[in-house]
């Protein structure tokens, strides 16, 4: 697959850059890319959640009233969970959500992910990008140029960028990546995937 070279300006360099179909025109496994992104979502969970039960709560662990001949149901102490203040039963406790799955599966996962966006036409490919200086404005008129300013973008870069990172973290839409931070939950969530001639060559590095 062949795809027009843009310059920063938005406008055709009169090249064209070629995606390898390994990894840009194969058939998406739907499976891989639910596991991968369902991994992503579960290891950003801190996991610090924790709830009062009844070993946690403040109160007298004497008995609330004598065990027989009240009419009514036995009771313990005041930190019974039946009680208003009284310890939280089964409540959510620290745990690490964080899970493994297999380096191959995981390639495929994100072959899948950038092969619907390629399907969908929605791959855009740079000749080069730099900003002097870290200016949201700049990176703005960057974003107007393509007419992506109302879509979500992924910009991927062959290494990390300062001022084009510092540049972009104010817009709502707009998310910087390198080609070996590339995962599939951003390819996913982006609208645009747009990617550096420079990231190509890496990101078939990795995933072939």
């Amino acid at each position: 697959m062949k795809v027009v070279v843009l310059k920063q300006t938005g406008k055709d360099t009169g090249r064209k850059a070629d995606l390898a179909k390994s990894i840009y025109e194969i058939e998406p496994n739907d499976h891989a890319i639910y596991l991968d992104v369902k991994q992503y979502l579960a290891n950003q969970r801190q996991g610090t959640h924790k709830t009062k039960e009844r070993g946690d709560v403040a109160g007298s662990r004497r008995k609330v009233k004598r065990q027989k001949g009240t009419g009514s149901a036995r009771f313990g102490d005041i930190k019974n969970p039946l009680f208003r203040g009284g310890g939280t039963v089964f409540g959510p406790r620290p745990r690490d959500y964080n899970t493994k799955l297999n380096k191959k599966l995981k390639k495929v996962a994100r072959r899948s992910a950038l092969s619907y966006k390629a399907k969908e036409k929605n791959i855009a490919v740079l000749e080069g990008f730099k900003l002097e200086a870290p200016k949201t404005n700049d990176y703005l008129k960057f974003l107007n140029a393509l007419s992506l300013s109302d879509k979500k973008t992924l910009l991927v870069l062959p290494e990390h960028d300062y001022n084009i990172f510092l540049s972009s973290r104010n817009l709502k839409n707009a998310q910087v990546t390198t080609a070996e931070q590339l995962c599939t939950y951003d390819v996913i969530h982006a609208d645009n995937l747009l990617i550096s001639e420079d990231s190509l060559k890496k990101i078939e590095n990795i995933l072939n």
